[in-house]
């Protein structure tokens, strides 16, 4: 009987032995999920093009050991503020201009890593082909934020149709306008809302993201845009401390590689332009 109860308990405790050293292997997951390839990285994006941009990079970034999860999300606020929640590692989705007013407006410190491609803003209407032809007291939507609403006038004036206050830029809203000889009424709406603003204005200058997404081609069904060479580059975004994670390092790298400049020249055909370069955090 006592033979019996030394072996029940020599057995139990082997038992305890493996169980201890198997739960012992199960408490650090993230060196043995990375050296199997599975780290997975998630970026905030605006569904055209960079959604479609970012999901081209899948199996680029797969043979690099990086597992590329896509949030798309259809607005300009939420994608910042969920990275800054720490929701996912990065986005994808504006420019430097956009970027730079909304850490001020919000009292944010996200940061630029890479420039990927550059949108040219266009002026886009159902009722006219040409600027000259908008007339006397028509409407002109454009998108409510800051900087892509400054961006917009900036090319109005550009076109004809309107005068700054000198030296304003892209930083002008509606109060700025100093001439406006056709007395066009300025309307500022939700940038995703602008395509579907055309046949109720005379014109509206849309980002060629949402642009895409409404089946217009800027290069076909603009009828003025900006020019080529726009310092609106698209950047990838993140956190400081997250600028030189491995894994957020292997994206910046697919990002400004031949392969995604190839694809963003034969998918796009001119109406996107690839501006590639990656971006120092000091």
């Amino acid at each position: 009987m006592v033979y019996g109860k030394k072996h029940y308990f020599g057995v139990l405790l082997v038992l305890i032995l493996v169980v201890g050293l198997i739960a012992g292997c199960g408490n650090s997951p993230s060196q043995p999920q990375e050296n199997a390839g599975s780290t997975v990285l998630k970026v905030g994006a605006s569904p055209v093009p960079h959604a479609e941009i970012l999901e081209f990079v899948k199996p680029l970034l797969a043979k690099e050991g990086v597992t590329l999860e896509v949030v798309q999300f259809t607005d300009y606020v939420q994608p910042n503020l969920a990275l800054d929640k720490g929701e996912m590692v990065a986005n994808f989705f504006q420019h430097s201009p956009y970027l730079e007013s909304f850490n001020k407006d919000h009292n944010l410190n996200l940061v630029a890593i890479a420039k990927v491609h550059i949108e040219p803003i266009g002026i886009y209407s159902k009722k006219v082909t040409q600027v000259d032809q908008i007339k006397t007291g028509d409407a002109i939507a454009i998108p409510n934020d800051p900087t892509n609403g400054g961006r917009a006038l900036a090319l109005l004036e550009k076109a004809g149709l309107i005068k700054l206050k000198d030296g304003i830029g892209i930083k002008a809203t509606v109060q700025d306008i100093v001439e406006n000889p056709k007395e066009l009424k300025i309307k500022t709406l939700d940038a995703a809302q602008l395509p579907r603003s055309l046949p109720d204005v005379a014109a509206a200058v849309i980002n060629t993201n949402y642009a895409l997404e409404a089946k217009l081609n800027p290069g076909k069904d603009a009828i003025f845009i900006e020019d080529k060479d726009s310092p609106y580059a698209n950047i990838l975004v993140v956190k400081p401390e997250k600028a030189n994670d491995p894994a957020v390092q292997k994206l910046v790298k697919v990002l400004t590689s031949p392969e995604v400049k190839k694809f963003i020249e034969d998918k796009y055909q001119g109406s996107i332009l690839p501006a590639q370069e990656a971006i120092t955090v000091k």
